[in-house]
């Protein structure tokens, strides 16, 4: 195998009280980029008080949306090039953090669109500021990678934006900030979770490092997720189970890569406005289906991991598809597009365009199987009718 690097967080600090390390943070100006639903929910009131311990001046950019634009994060950017921070700190979902790293790469590098972030280009960051990312939520990984995916609303695409230098200095990770997380984001957060910890595992790109992570998220998703899903608040090991398991899935993909789940994913979610979360679950098990010719060695060595001890790796790997469809169903997650709510009239309508943006994206081209000829057409049409894949 080829040179590579394993890149993560200089820090992960998690476990209950995580977040009283803030305190212990030193600096001058610590600027705070999170959204409006932290805000409502008491959360930002929770991390400002920490900081308050350290004595350094703060502010707070709380206009991130979901699924966050480019005009958000132009204006995140100005604003902490005005009040000049040696610390930013990206609080909530991986809306948030992925909008904070996007905002610090326009504030150290004010020469650059956010179009030049990519993984060849040195950065030469951390010149003005550091950054600490606190999820929220326990799904995307984002702060545990060096992708910041920025939606261009006005174009209906996602920019998928990643360099090495753009993974957080210090990650915090503190269950207890997940604790009244509604059922409906506990399960589309923690399936965009578990699709990073699969297709991390399927990668063209996949390495020793990143197929340990997988693995061990991959479990701890499969057993913890129904639990805080149905049970909320009342099962806190559930939660700090999910928010650990996140962010080494997030470690796993950030170093070898998404899959063409996630190509679909970008594709179908600018267009007719759907959670990520929610694309990816109703993707997965189609994606899963027409990848398992390449995927069935891989595939039979995460359901071995799952307890299933068929002889045949074949019947390992689809036993694997059942069990993550069961979880898909326990969940709540749609089992098609068409149950989803989109007809199939709007469906034909942006077909093509939704074939389009799939090959477009990196993520496709990183897929155990690559789509060739029509298959990317012939998947949406299976992913909106709910049909078995068989090609």
């Amino acid at each position: 195998m080829e040179m590579w690097f394993f890149g993560s967080p200089n820090m992960i600090v998690f476990g209950e009280e995580a977040l009283e390390y803030l305190r212990e943070i030193e600096g001058k100006r610590i600027f705070i980029v999170t959204g409006r639903t932290v805000t409502r929910l008491g959360l930002l009131d929770i991390v400002l008080e920490q900081i308050r311990e350290t004595g350094m001046e703060s502010r707070v950019f709380s206009e991130v949306e979901p699924e966050p634009s480019k005009q958000t994060v132009e204006k995140g950017a100005a604003a902490i090039t005005e009040f000049a921070p040696d610390w930013i700190l990206g609080l909530g979902g991986g809306s948030n953090i992925d909008a904070a790293k996007a905002m610090w790469v326009l504030y150290e590098r004010p020469d650059l669109t956010l179009e030049d972030i990519n993984p060849f280009m040195k950065l030469g960051l951390r010149k003005k500021a550091r950054m600490i990312a606190v999820p929220t939520t326990s799904g995307t990984g984002a702060e545990a990678n060096w992708a910041t995916i920025i939606t261009d609303k006005e174009n209906q695409v996602k920019l998928e934006l990643a360099s090495r230098e753009i993974v957080p200095d210090i990650a915090i990770l503190d269950p207890l900030l997940t604790l009244d997380l509604p059922s409906r984001q506990t399960a589309d957060t923690g399936v965009d979770a578990l699709v990073h910890a699969i297709e991390a595992y399927t990668s063209q790109w996949k390495n020793d490092f990143s197929d340990a992570f997988a693995l061990k998220a991959i479990n701890s998703i499969m057993r913890y997720l129904p639990r805080a899903f149905q049970k909320g608040r009342s099962d806190p090991e559930a939660r700090e189970k999910m928010h650990n398991a996140a962010t080494m899935a997030g470690m796993a993909f950030g170093n070898s890569q998404a899959g063409l789940v996630h190509a679909m994913a970008h594709s179908l979610g600018p267009v007719f406005n759907i959670p990520h979360g929610r694309c990816v679950a109703v993707v997965l098990p189609y994606v899963m289906e027409y990848n398992l010719g390449q995927a069935t060695k891989m595939y039979s060595e995460i359901a071995w991991s799952l307890g299933n001890n068929a002889e045949a790796d074949e019947d390992k790997a689809r036993a694997l598809i059942d069990m993550v469809r069961m979880l898909l169903r326990e969940v709540g997650e749609p089992p098609s597009l068409k149950e989803y709510g989109i007809t199939d009239n709007d469906f034909a309508a942006r077909l093509d365009e939704l074939v389009e943006k799939a090959k477009e994206s990196a993520c496709s081209t990183t897929s155990c199987r690559v789509p060739v000829d029509d298959d990317c057409r012939r998947l949406f049409l299976y992913v909106q009718a709910g049909k078995q894949v068989d090609f």
